[in-house]
């Protein structure tokens, strides 16, 4: 069976999404008359997670076996830009900046790729950190959770990273995002 993992937007207005699954791993589009095109990814052993609309008019979305940021655009050319090894990334959106931001949890850091592939990593200050879900934050930084840690993540397009305590015994966020009021609201597991 197959599993939807995360979905976005697309310039051509369209929900695109991630299909990871065992036997098959692929990016979807659905209509909103229904309409589903699927689109094979090129690696073997692909697991695509996060999804996003890039700044360049394409699909942007994360391959976290792989260890890929990938691109797709509306006409189904993929490219894959791979990460250094032992790289998972999870979550992936545009940032303030016009590049690509997302999570690396194996390699504990946030990742930042232009639309045209140039990779910047920027560690986590603990070692362990899972980071996972990302989200721009009206301060036009990014903010980011630790499924590892009790804390909540800021990273500004500088690459300087600022951590937040959560309340609560062994607290964990799982996923964070921009709220209507301007605040940043994310989901708690693990509250005693």
């Amino acid at each position: 069976s197959e599993m939807c993992i995360e979905t976005a937007v697309g310039p051509d207005n369209a929900l695109w999404f991630t299909e990871a699954s065992q036997s098959s791993n692929k990016i979807g589009r659905i209509t909103t008359n229904g309409v589903i095109t699927e689109f094979s990814l090129p690696s073997s052993g692909s697991s695509p997670e996060g999804i996003t609309k890039g700044p360049d008019g394409a699909i942007w979305f994360t391959d976290q076996t792989g260890g890929n940021i990938g691109r797709i655009t509306t006409s189904g050319t993929i490219t894959e830009f791979p990460l250094p090894i032992n790289s998972s990334p999870g979550n992936i959106v545009t940032g303030p900046d016009g590049n690509l931001w997302f999570t690396d949890s194996a390699s504990s850091s946030i990742g930042r790729i232009t639309p045209h592939g140039t990779l910047t990593e920027f560690p986590l200050p603990s070692i362990g950190e899972g980071p996972f879900g990302i989200a721009v934050g009206s301060d036009h930084a990014l903010w980011f959770n630790n499924v590892g840690s009790d804390k909540i993540g800021r990273i500004t397009i500088n690459g300087v990273i600022t951590e937040f305590s959560l309340p609560g015994n062994s607290s964990q966020a799982s996923q964070i995002t921009p709220g209507p009021d301007g605040s940043l609201w994310f989901t708690q597991d693990g509250l005693s």
